[in-house]
């Protein structure tokens, strides 16, 4: 049986291909011997695949070669909801939208490889100002190159968890729609305001 109910699952590959995009930061988990290894990194979307970049000195670095199974999630935007916003009486609840996907990781040895999708990665990451090229030639770059694991990730299966709302009715959809929107923008400026006083 699939959780979350069906009305709160999003099989659209275009939907959840936008929230890889513009929430590129994956949590990575693989297991070994029954321990769970979680880093978060930077993940790029490319025609069925997840490439992504690893400190060597990482210990889950060791897990990201030789096909192995992997499970990412992806986490687009989220929030409490409150009864109050509603038409109609409610619960308090939570929405939220996740991207779990399943996968085998190999490793990419071509350390020229691994450079050019460092120049790659910067340039996406940058839009749409580009303010800051990574360029070839950087000394920099070279030098962390030996530092630095390449890895890609071909998807096996798709999950798409989007709780929004989608069970009540439409003004009251609409209602969460707009409090998910204003509870990020505020949420993230009063708690980013507490921690980096």
């Amino acid at each position: 049986m699939n959780y979350p109910p069906k009305h709160h699952q999003d099989d659209s590959r275009d939907h959840l291909i936008e929230v890889i995009k513009n929430y590129p930061l994956a949590t990575v988990i693989s297991v070994k011997e029954n321990q769970p290894f979680i880093t978060h990194l930077p993940l790029i979307y490319d025609n069925e695949t997840l490439i992504g970049h690893i400190d060597i000195y990482n210990p889950q670095a060791q897990l990201l070669k030789d096909n192995k199974d992997i499970t990412i999630i992806f986490g687009g935007p989220e929030c409490y909801i409150s009864p109050s916003i509603f038409s109609t009486t409610q619960l308090p609840t939570w929405n939220y939208i996740k991207v779990h996907i399943k996968g085998k990781v190999e490793a990419i040895e071509d350390k020229m490889a691994l450079k050019k999708s460092l120049i790659t990665m910067t340039e996406f990451l940058e839009a749409p100002e580009h303010n800051y090229v990574l360029e070839s030639e950087n000394p920099r770059l070279d030098k962390n190159l030996k530092y630095i694991e390449m890895f890609k990730i071909s998807i096996t299966d798709w999950e798409g968890k989007f709780k929004l709302s989608q069970d009540k009715k439409p003004k009251d959809k609409e209602t969460a729609k707009a409090e998910l929107i204003k509870a990020n923008q505020e949420s993230i400026k009063q708690f980013l305001d507490r921690v980096f006083k």
